[in-house]
C-alpha cells in the first residue's frame, strides 16, 4: 500500500534537519581541530621544538684531570696515569647479566664485581655508563674492542686514574684518593655533580682530602645525540673541563726518602723543619704503606695485614701520635722558670739521685745522683731532680702556658688528617677531667715530660724551631698553588728574653758536644754542622719499689710494648740555626742511643744536600756509619726504586 504524500514530506523534512545538524557538528569539530592544530603547530611551535630537542640531545659530564702534587723542587709525588677501562650502559645491553657473563671471559670479574655493577646500574639512569673494570692491559682492552658485536652496551674507554710514583714515602702526608662513597656525600649540603659519577675519585686522607677543592678542578661536558630509548648515536659538541690546580709542597722528596729509609722497620716518626720560615722539609712515619693499593681497591688480605701489624703502618705518627715527651719537655720547664723569675742561669740544686716528697721518692735516671748542678749542667746531663725542684717553684699552670708558647698542646693548621692536640695539663684540666685536685706529685711528673703531658713529633719539631729562632715559627706544608707562591708570614717574637733562650740553647749544645752530655756519642765533629739537642726517654710502665731494690729491668729484656719510647730534638748548625728535627722511636729504649743517631744522620743529610760523609762522625764510628750508609736502599734521582744505591 502506498504511503500518503504528506507522510513522505514529513519524513523528508526530518532527514534534512538531521543532516544539517550532523553536518554542523562535523563542521564545528573540524573547526576545533583546525584551531588546535594551528595552536600547536604555530603558536606553540617554539616550545615543542625545544622539548623535542631536549629529548634528542643529552649532556654528559666530563671529569677533569686532577691537579698534580709536587715536591719543593718540582718532583712528582702524586700524578695521573692513563687508565684503560670498560663501561656498560643498561639501555644498550638489554640482558645485563648475560653481557657481564660474556665479558667475564675477557676480563676477570668475580661475583662481587658483578654484584657491584648491577647495584650501580639499578641506582642510575639507563643511559649512564657504569664502570665495570679498570686498569686493563692493552690485550684486554683490545680484546673487548674486537668482540664488541657480542657485547652490546659495553664500551672500552680511556680515562685517568691517580698514581703515587713514590708509593710509601709520602703515604701519610699526601694520603690517597678513592671512589666517592655514600658517607662522603652525606657530609655535603650541595655536592658537586661530579661526585655522582660512579667511581669518581676524591681525596680520602691527607693533602688529597684537605685540598680536595683545589685539586679536583671543574667538569667539562659533551652533547650527545640519542635515540628514543637513550642510545648514543653521535657526539655533537664537547667542552673540556678545567683541570685541578697543581700543589707544590714544602717537602723535599729526596730527603723524605732518606728519612723514611733511615727509620727502617721501626715504629717511629721524624720531622724536619726549616727554622726560618716553618717549611716542613720531611715528615716520615714508619712503617708506611703503599697508597696505590687503596686507589685500585685494596684486598681484604692486604688490609688485614696493615691493620693487624702492631707497628700501626696506617697511623701518621708525625701528627697523630701523642707521646709523653720525656726529658725533651725539660726545655719548657726551664723556660717557664726563667721567664717567671723563679730561677736564673746560676741557680743550683743538689741531686742525691732522688727527691723525697711526702714520703714518696721521685728518682733521677742516675741512681747515684748528679750532685750540685745549675741549669747548663742539668740540661747537659738531663738531671731529673733539678727539674723536679724547679717545677715546684714555677707551678704547672705557668709550665702549661710556656708549653703553648712553644707550640705544644695545640693543633697546627696543616692539611693532614687527624692532627692530635696533645695535652698540656693544668689544675683546671684535671678537675674538669677527673674531678680531682692537682697534686705536687703531678707537677713533679710533668716537669720531666711524664704523667699527663703528651706531645706529637710535629709539635716537638715546632718547639725546637721556636727555641732556635726565638720566634713563633708555624709549620707550613703548601709552598705554591697553581704555580703561585703562598706568601710566608713573618713570625712574631716569642716574647722571651734573649739571654734566657741562649741559656737553654747552650745547655742543648753541651748535651751533644760535651763529654759529659747524654748525647755525646751522637755528636757531629764537623764544626760547620754541629748540632744542639735534647734526648728524652719516656716510660710506658710503672717501675715498682721492689724492682728498684733488685735492679730495674733493662729495655732489651722487656717485651717490645713495655719498653721506653726514645725521643730526641735538635737544631743545627749551633751558631746559625737553620733546621730543627724531632725523632720519636716507639719502644726504642734510650733517646740518646736510639733516636739521637737518627736525628744526626737526618740533619747531616739536609745540611749537606747529600748523603752524610763518614768524616763528619767521630773516628771510632766511621767504619760502622760507612757500612750503614751503604746498606740504605734509596731511590734514584728520578724517583724510581733501584735494587740498591751505594753511598
Amino acid at each position: 500500500m502506498r504511503r500518503p504524500v504528506r507522510d513522505a514530506e514529513d519524513s523528508a523534512r526530518k532527514i534534512n534537519r538531521r543532516a544539517l545538524f550532523m553536518g554542523g557538528c562535523m563542521a564545528a569539530t573540524m573547526a576545533v581541530l583546525a584551531g588546535r592544530m594551528r595552536y600547536l603547530g604555530v603558536d606553540q611551535s617554539d616550545e615543542y621544538s625545544l622539548l623535542a630537542e631536549q629529548n634528542r640531545v643529552n649532556i654528559q659530564l666530563i671529569p677533569p684531570a686532577r691537579g698534580l702534587i709536587l715536591d719543593r723542587n718540582g718532583k712528582l709525588i702524586a700524578g695521573n696515569e692513563q687508565n684503560y677501562r670498560v663501561v656498560i650502559t643498561r639501555e644498550g645491553a638489554g640482558d645485563v647479566q648475560l653481557v657481564l657473563d660474556r665479558l667475564s671471559h675477557l676480563v676477570p670479574l668475580n661475583e662481587s664485581d658483578m654484584a657491584r655493577v648491577l647495584k650501580d646500574i639499578d641506582r642510575n639512569p639507563s643511559f649512564v655508563p657504569i664502570p665495570v673494570a679498570d686498569r686493563l692491559s692493552w690485550a684486554q682492552f683490545s680484546g673487548i674492542s674486537v668482540n664488541a658485536p657480542a657485547l652490546p652496551g659495553v664500551t672500552p674507554d680511556v680515562g685517568l686514574s691517580r698514581v703515587y710514583p713514590r708509593d710509601t714515602d709520602f703515604a701519610h702526608v699526601v694520603g690517597y684518593v678513592g671512589p666517592v662513597s655514600e658517607r662522603d656525600l652525606a657530609g655535603l649540603d650541595n655536592p658537586d655533580p661530579l661526585l655522582r659519577i660512579p667511581k669518581f675519585q676524591i681525596g680520602k686522607i691527607g693533602v688529597e682530602r684537605w685540598e680536595e677543592d683545589v685539586l679536583r678542578g671543574s667538569a667539562g661536558n659533551r652533547k650527545i645525540e640519542v635515540n628514543h630509548v637513550g642510545r648514543v648515536m653521535r657526539e655533537l659538541d664537547r667542552t673540556e673541563g678545567k683541570a685541578g690546580a697543581d700543589l707544590t709542597l714544602t717537602m723535599d722528596a729526596d730527603i723524605q726518602n732518606f728519612v723514611q729509609v733511615r727509620l727502617g722497620d721501626q715504629s717511629a716518626a721524624c720531622v724536619v723543619m726549616d727554622i726560618q720560615n716553618g717549611d716542613i722539609i720531611a715528615a716520615a712515619s714508619a712503617p708506611s704503606f703503599d697508597p696505590n693499593l687503596f686507589v685500585r681497591g685494596i684486598s681484604n688480605d692486604n688490609y688485614t695485614i696493615l691493620t693487624e701489624n702492631d707497628h700501626r703502618p696506617l697511623a701518621n705518627k708525625v701528627a697523630q701520635g701523642a707521646y709523653p715527651p720525656g726529658s725533651t719537655f725539660k726545655i719548657v720547664t726551664a723556660l717557664a722558670a726563667l721567664a717567671d723569675g723563679k730561677i736564673d742561669i746560676n741557680t743550683t740544686v743538689n741531686c742525691p739521685g732522688y727527691l723525697d716528697y711526702g714520703g714518696r721518692k721521685f728518682h733521677c735516671w742516675r741512681s747515684g745522683g748528679h750532685g750540685k748542678v745549675d741549669l747548663a749542667h742539668a740540661l747537659e746531663q738531663s738531671c731529673d731532680v733539678y727539674f723536679y725542684e724547679v717545677a715546684q717553684r714555677v707551678g704547672i699552670d705557668k709550665m702549661a702556658e710556656m708549653g703553648k708558647t712553644m707550640g705544644l698542646g695545640q693543633r697546627h693548621d696543616l692539611p693532614m688528617s687527624a692532627i692530635a692536640e696533645g695535652n698540656l695539663p693544668t689544675k683546671a684540666w684535671k678537675q674538669a677531667r677527673f674531678k680531682q685536685d692537682w697534686r705536687i706529685g703531678d707537677t713533679i711528673n710533668a716537669a720531666i715530660g711524664q704523667g699527663y703531658v703528651l706531645a706529637t713529633p710535629l709539635q716537638l719539631a715546632v718547639m725546637t724551631a721556636r727555641l732556635a729562632s726565638g720566634r713563633m715559627v708555624a709549620p707550613r706544608l703548601i709552598k705554591a698553588i697553581g704555580g703561585v707562591e703562598v706568601p710566608v708570614v713573618e713570625a712574631a717574637p716569642l716574647g722571651l728574653e734573649t739571654s734566657q733562650l741562649e741559656a737553654v740553647r747552650a745547655g742543648m749544645a753541651d748535651v751533644v758536644n760535651s763529654q759529659h752530655g747524654t748525647g755525646y756519642s751522637a755528636r757531629i765533629v764537623n764544626a760547620n754542622y754541629q748540632m744542639a739537642g735534647k734526648s728524652g726517654t719516656s716510660q710506658v710502665r710503672n717501675i715498682s719499689a721492689a724492682e728498684r731494690e733488685t735492679g730495674v729491668v733493662g729495655n732489651n729484656d722487656l717485651p717490645w710494648k713495655q719498653r721506653d719510647h726514645a725521643l730526641f730534638v735538635a737544631f743545627a748548625p749551633v751558631d746559625a740555626p737553620r733546621y730543627a728535627v724531632s725523632c720519636v722511636v716507639e719502644h726504642g729504649g734510650g733517646g740518646s742511643g736510639v733516636a739521637a743517631p737518627i736525628a744526626r744522620d737526618v740533619l747531616l743529610r739536609v745540611l749537606t744536600g747529600a748523603l752524610p760523609d763518614p768524616k763528619d762522625y767521630p773516628a771510632n764510628q766511621r767504619s760502622r756509619i760507612e757500612s750503614m750508609l751503604k746498606d740504605l736502599v734509596l731511590r734514584n734521582p728520578d724517583g724510581t726504586q733501584p735494587n740498591q744505591i751505594k753511598a
